[in-house]
């Protein structure tokens, strides 16, 4: 195998760990800094100047902070769930393209780690591996109550998976591929959310529902007056489960980008390539403060109105979309 294209895939690795790292602690301090701007506040503005080192000095508190673990706890796996909760959501992004190929010392570099003919399978696998994770984090602590929310948890998240896979469908139908790169290159005439605004909505609610997002985050309930699955956990591996969720908010907000907002197609980006991954990011950054918007304007709702949501609206609306697209395909054609 090529040692060029082996360094070319560890630094591509390294950088996008790295980007989804530190997007996890700025998403935080964005999400305080809209939440105050929504409610009248100020929010962070101690660490830093305007608190741009907020999210720093979280991450040295929660470092130092004393780490528990439930006498009774099964060691092994409550020490294990966290880590496989969080590396889904750092490896689920590998088949998103950021750009096209640049040329970097008179090599073509493609501005994306891996183009299979079935990332949308990829996407959809990976993502499923953290409900075990979940489940796994509320049996192994031994506590009822994290029992009952790691229970509740991958149940919404399994309901809405069924609802998230039919959204994906819509466009692999209209680009004929289950490759992203194939996706987004099918979108240079028109984005598909033009093509597909239910299975838009869609994939919206039910990625809100897979991140355990607002109105949908049943892991914390209020009638128990616990934080759910998570409820024994803290420092770190407390930690180790908001980075998941946050950085599953960047993975589910860059996936919506790519399969229905064109990725990182924009103007003049055949010309200057480099603006691609400038267009992803800021697409990015308006469906995150779509899902921040949403947590400060709905109210979280009760969990078997959820259950009936997801079951009796969401999956009867994904295969009507499914329907309607295949239906219209074959006419057109």
């Amino acid at each position: 195998m090529d040692v060029a294209l082996i360094i070319e895939w560890v630094i591509k690795s390294v950088f996008l760990i790295i980007v989804l790292l530190t997007g996890f602690a700025y998403v935080t301090f964005y999400e305080r800094k809209a939440l105050a701007r929504i409610q009248v506040r100020i929010g962070p503005n101690r660490a830093g100047p305007g608190g741009w080192l907020q999210p720093v000095a979280d991450g040295v508190k929660l470092i130092f902070k004393e780490e528990l673990i439930p006498a009774r706890a099964d060691r092994l796996i409550f020490i294990l769930a966290p880590i496989i909760t969080v590396i889904p959501a750092l490896v689920i992004l590998a088949v998103v393209p950021w750009g096209e190929s640049v040329t970097v010392f008179g090599r073509q570099i493609p501005l994306y780690l891996a183009d299979i003919n079935v990332g949308v399978l990829y996407i959809m696998s990976v993502a499923s591996i953290s409900v075990y994770g979940i489940v796994l984090a509320g049996w192994s602590s031994n506590n009822k109550y994290a029992m009952l929310g790691g229970l509740r948890s991958s149940a919404q998240m399994i309901s809405y998976e069924l609802a998230l896979g039919l959204a994906f469908i819509g466009p692999v139908l209209l680009a004929g591929s289950m490759s992203m790169l194939d996706v987004v290159e099918s979108q240079k005439s028109m984005w598909y959310v033009v093509y597909q605004p239910l299975g838009f909505v869609i994939f919206l609610i039910a990625s809100l529902a897979e991140v355990n997002r607002s109105p949908f985050d049943m892991p914390e309930a209020e009638q128990e007056l616990t934080a759910g699955y998570h409820t024994e956990y803290s420092g770190m591996k407390f930690a180790l489960f908001f980075m998941a969720e946050y950085i599953k908010m960047i993975a589910v907000s860059a996936i919506a980008a790519t399969l229905f907002l064109g990725g990182y197609l924009g103007p003049f980006v055949g010309s200057l390539p480099w603006l691609g991954p400038i267009y992803l990011f800021i697409k990015v950054l308006i469906l995150l403060f779509g899902m921040i918007w949403v947590r400060a304007t709905l109210p979280r709702i009760r969990y078997d109105k959820l259950m009936a949501f997801g079951w009796k609206v969401m999956l009867p609306a994904g295969l009507l979309n499914v329907f309607l697209t295949a239906v219209v395909i074959v006419l057109v054609s």
